[in-house]
């Protein structure tokens, strides 16, 4: 039997999700908490890693050594940079690259390191699942890119630099890290970003204004994605 791992980043982002599959049992491990619970069958335990990269790894990683969660789900918000999402508007990344990682002065190409690669995928068959949820309810979503970094951009100047080096559709600060871990372990996985903000000079007034309406959309979205995995 599956067992599923949910993650989001910040407590606004897990807070609809605790509130729709109901009790929880808490587990208080590496200085955070996990809540395990049982839907309809399905054995699920969601967390918040904390913003960031780091704190991203240690609690997917945790969610798949500790717990034995075999497949992850992220879902949280994303600042903008295709122009055509809005605040509100849903992202499905099919690849993921971290922008912030440099070591273009040993000739490497921007978010590689020896070992490893710019881009990483995105488990097909989770993201035809979303696909075909979305369709089913009239919700519209883009798949694209999603870049990831250690940093809350707010300026227009990095937000092209980050679209032109690496394509990407949006951005912000966990995903690829939790696809590396997941990629590393061979564990299917899904990120998923609601539109916050657009990354721009007034990217931390939109942020603070939108933060809780988008994080919801994204977890209302995900809860149908889990009742679809039950079927």
């Amino acid at each position: 039997m599956t067992k599923l791992a949910i993650m989001g980043a910040m407590e606004e982002e897990i807070e609809p999700l605790l509130a729709h599959f109901g009790e929880a049992k808490v587990t208080e491990y590496a200085d955070n908490k996990y809540y395990e619970v049982s839907y309809n069958g399905l054995d699920i335990v969601i967390a918040y890693s904390k913003i960031g990269k780091v704190f991203a790894s240690l609690t997917a990683s945790t969610m798949i050594q500790k717990f034995g969660c075999d497949t992850l789900l992220f879902s949280g918000v994303a600042g903008g940079i295709n122009p055509e999402l809005k605040i509100g508007d849903l992202i499905i990344a099919d690849k993921l690259c971290q922008h912030d990682l440099d070591i273009t002065a040993f000739g490497h190409p921007h978010g590689y390191v020896p070992g490893g690669s710019v881009l990483v995928e995105t488990t097909k068959s989770l993201r035809e699942t979303a696909i075909e949820v979305a369709n089913e309810n009239g919700i519209n979503v883009i798949e694209g890119t999603i870049a990831t970094g250690d940093q809350f951009v707010h300026s227009s100047e990095r937000k092209e630099f980050i679209q032109k080096t690496f394509n990407a559709d949006a951005l912000e600060m966990e995903g690829a890290s939790v696809a590396v871990v997941c990629d590393s372990l061979n564990i299917p996985f899904f990120i998923l970003r609601a539109i916050s903000d657009t990354a721009d000079g007034g990217a931390d007034i939109d942020f603070d204004e939108f933060l809780k309406s988008s994080a919801k959309n994204s977890a209302d979205y995900l809860v149908k994605i889990v009742n679809k995995l039950q079927k």
